[in-house]
């Protein structure tokens, strides 16, 4: 009885560490795990291995059973690539579509998804692919652009929604900003037509709203809420986009969140009972890049390109504090109460509190070894990810765990 209770716990606590998707399984970046290093030594977490052959590309990972879920570019081909968590050696690699060319650097952006036995990926280029998680083989493809998409000038970077047997992606376009394909055949289910915007991208998420599931994105026009049984249009507000538009918009209790960089900054509004839309606040206090903001008991935090990682009352739009000295711009990610930074000229992780009281950093360590591939404009994009007591970093064809539990 205590060995079967003692293996329930056991798959419990690898279930709760799971991270199926970008931003993880509701999309906050906000990790549920706890134990894990408060302080780092000086040197840094332990490395526990290296991946030289991960692929060039900005692909995020995901996590599921043991096993790590990427993208990355091979030549001409675009893969996803499945790697053994505990020894860092690749399990097997399936091609997702020819190789998105760009001057910031080629391949693949999106991260894949996974659910139950199945992945789901989209790549540079738009074709949305459906793989045997366990082979990699591949089960249906659809492509985005035959939905009337036009590839962004950055390629897409969206890693598909997939819930409630189907999986929602953003091709743009005439035809419909959103569409939902079956989960098990790859056919069209709806495309919303009342919503129009090209695509962005930034990927989507779905809540729970006056009683219906919505599915909420952002574009370069617009934020909109879906209906996500039919991809009818429930709400939608302006918001002034520029150049690019890439954060995950952020709820809670009817409340959204979005922020955009180049000089655009930030709006909140709140969906009302009958899914009217009343404006919050709007502001240039986070202005952010593609860095991604996170949500933590009431306050937000990310990378500003006016004044630097900032802290604001999520709320009210109220800056705590902001600090433009200790680390320079960068992506951001949270567990057990910490944030994980990564600075994207050097490499460098910080390790800080959560605390809308300022800035308390409790560590710090450059990657080493870094890419000689990567393209001149290009710099360390890939977001961080804390899953099963690990730490994953990559640039480019390089991929690191760490190990950042207590000891």
């Amino acid at each position: 009885m205590k060995i079967a209770l003692t293996t329930l716990l056991f798959a419990a606590s690898i279930q709760a560490a799971d991270w199926p998707t970008f931003r993880g399984a509701n999309r906050t970046d906000v990790s549920a795990e706890t134990g894990l290093l408060k302080t780092w030594p000086e040197s840094g977490p332990k490395l526990l291995w290296m991946n030289e052959n991960a692929g060039l590309g900005y692909s995020g990972y995901a996590v599921v059973g043991g096993v790590l879920y990427t993208m990355g570019a091979r030549d001409a081909v675009e893969y996803v690539i499945a790697v053994d968590i505990a020894t860092g050696k690749e399990k097997w690699s399936a091609e997702a579509g020819a190789l998105f060319t760009n001057g910031w650097g080629d391949g693949p952006r999106g991260t894949p998804t996974v659910d139950g036995d199945k992945v789901y990926a989209l790549s540079g280029k738009g074709t949305l692919v459906c793989l045997n998680a366990a082979t990699g083989q591949q089960l249906w493809s659809a492509s985005l652009t035959e939905l009337g998409g036009k590839v962004p000038g950055w390629g897409y970077c969206e890693s598909p929604l997939v819930e409630a047997g189907r999986v929602m992606v953003t091709p743009g376009g005439p035809q419909g900003t959103v569409a939902a394909f079956d989960q098990a055949t790859g056919k069209l289910v709806w495309q919303s037509a009342e919503w129009t915007d090209p695509a962005q991208y930034s990927s989507l998420i779905a809540v729970n709203h006056n009683n219906s599931r919505q599915l909420i994105q952002l574009t370069m026009q617009s934020i909109a809420g879906l209906n996500a049984q039919d991809g009818s249009l429930l709400w939608k507000t302006d918001f002034p986009g520029k150049t690019a538009v890439i954060p995950t918009p952020i709820f809670q209790d009817g409340q959204v969140f979005v922020a955009a960089g180049y000089g655009v900054g930030c709006k909140s509004v709140r969906i009302g009972a009958d899914n009217a839309v009343e404006t919050l606040y709007e502001s240039t206090d986070m202005v952010n890049h593609h860095g991604g903001v996170v949500l933590v008991k009431n306050h937000l935090y990310g990378y500003n390109d006016k004044g630097g990682w900032t802290c604001m009352d999520f709320k009210t739009g109220q800056v705590k504090w902001m600090d433009k000295k200790s680390l320079g711009k960068g992506a951001i990610h949270c567990a057990d109460g910490m944030l994980y930074l990564l600075e994207e000229r050097t490499g460098t992780a910080v390790l800080i509190e959560a605390n809308p009281e300022g800035w308390k950093e409790h560590g710090r360590f450059t990657l080493s070894p870094q890419t000689t591939q990567r393209n001149p404009k290009g710099m360390i994009w890939t977001h961080p990810v804390v899953s099963g007591g690990k730490l994953f970093l990559r640039d480019q064809e390089l991929l690191f765990c760490f190990d950042v539990t207590k000891s």
